[in-house]
């Protein structure tokens, strides 16, 4: 293979790779069904829209499972507004313990990739809507 062979390889290997990373950030874009979150893909999640919130939960947790509708209903409803997503506690220890989440569910709440609040425990969907409310003002 000639140099200039390998640098049109290199070339098209960076755009493919582009490619397929801007793919991915308009996927979680445009969802209306709660993401995954892990600690590896944590700040792209949390740039990835205006207005995140990130369920940190467990399996093992009721109210957790009690609040997994409601999320996925929410995720529904402010489709293109809000990105929700989901983080499993269990599974990724780091990003819980660099916020602080003591207890679950807690719901973190960020603007253009900021922490701007967070609520704690479980619910009915309309508070959790009246808590939301106020993060969602211009």
């Amino acid at each position: 293979m000639s140099e200039d062979d390998e640098e049109i390889e290199r070339i098209r290997r960076r755009k493919i790779e582009k490619i397929m990373r801007d793919k991915a950030s308009v996927s979680i874009q445009k969802t209306n069904t709660p993401v995954e979150v892990t600690d590896s893909n944590f700040n792209e999640v949390i740039k990835s829209s205006r207005v995140v919130v990130i369920d940190c939960w467990a399996q093992w947790c009721a109210p957790c499972r009690m609040m997994a509708p409601i999320v996925d209903e929410l995720s529904r409803e402010y489709a293109g507004k809000v990105l929700f997503g989901k983080l499993n506690v269990d599974e990724n220890q780091r990003i819980p313990a660099e916020y602080q989440v003591m207890s679950i569910p807690t719901f973190l709440i960020f603007r253009e990739g900021m922490l701007v609040g967070r609520i704690v425990g479980a619910m009915p969907k309309k508070a959790l809507e009246q808590k939301l409310a106020q993060y969602l003002q211009v």
